[in-house]
């Protein structure tokens, strides 16, 4: 089966502005159903965290941007979730295997699937772009060097010449929003589904566009609870990135009409 062309589009759901924390009930459901897949996926990002606290913790100014490129590619490191969520959906049976077989995109003589590979080499290219583009802004452009949260505080959050800060932010933001466009459905869609990268992103922007209230207060609940439970020594991510992972399957599941989309090469084969 070839990949299905761009012209061949989901359908999108209306959704209401209550519905994200539908998700985020669903997702702490599959979260207590599957615990150990969950805390795995959360320590490993937490050890990825504590690493970038290591490599950078007495440089804030590179530190404020890595954590923050680091959230843009995030959803790739949850696609076993994505696929835990499905086969808790369809009743069958999860484990660390169905993790390491989604990985690999590899089951008997099906050849390697390269899509969430591919996608998640854009998002950490754009994820690279922020660190450079943050780190520079604040080095260059900070009354005093910056090297701890105080620093950031002090000579960049409350600086009173400038608008060091709000141009941080703004650059972010424009950064982020677009992203945020690109993946909130990509990266389950192109798991569930046989779809090329670019169709995939043009579902995910429809479905933004056409549920702009709802998917801005997702967007809004990601940062929240990523931010809580970075807070305390990152243990928070143990629970946190199972359960958005979870709700964000669902996302996907309350937002797209996929009927239209032939399922990957490997359902097929089931």
């Amino acid at each position: 089966m070839s990949i299905a062309h761009a012209s061949v589009s989901p359908s999108i759901r209306t959704l209401s502005v209550s519905q994200p924390l539908e998700w985020l009930a669903a997702g702490w459901h599959d979260f207590r159903r599957a615990p150990l897949i969950g805390v795995l996926h959360g320590l490993a990002l937490a050890l990825f965290g504590a690493a970038l606290l290591a490599v950078a913790g007495n440089r804030f100014w590179l530190l404020a941007g890595a954590f923050s490129g680091f959230l843009l590619v995030a959803p790739v490191l949850a696609v076993g979730l994505y696929a835990t969520s499905r086969a808790l959906e369809r009743g069958e049976g999860v484990g660390l295997a169905l993790v390491w077989r989604t990985w690999l995109s590899w089951r008997g003589r099906e050849r390697h699937d390269w899509r969430l590979v591919r996608f998640g080499l854009l998002l950490a290219l754009a994820g690279t772009g922020w660190v450079m583009t943050s780190a520079s802004l604040i080095t260059l452009f900070a009354a005093a060097p910056i090297h701890t949260p105080l620093d950031f505080l002090h000579h960049v959050v409350l600086a009173r010449e400038g608008f060091l800060f709000e141009t941080w932010l703004a650059l972010g933001g424009a950064l982020a929003a677009p992203v945020f466009a690109s993946s909130v459905i990509t990266l389950p869609l192109l798991l569930d589904r046989q779809v090329d990268v670019l169709a995939a992103v043009l579902a995910s922007w429809r479905a933004v566009l056409d549920n702009p209230a709802p998917l801005a207060l997702w967007a809004a609940l990601l940062m929240a609870l990523t931010f809580c439970a970075l807070v305390p020594a990152l243990l928070g991510l143990l629970v946190v990135v199972p359960v958005l992972g979870h709700a964000s399957w669902h996302a996907y599941r309350a937002t797209i009409d996929a009927a239209a989309l032939p399922p990957r090469e490997s359902e097929q084969r089931r």
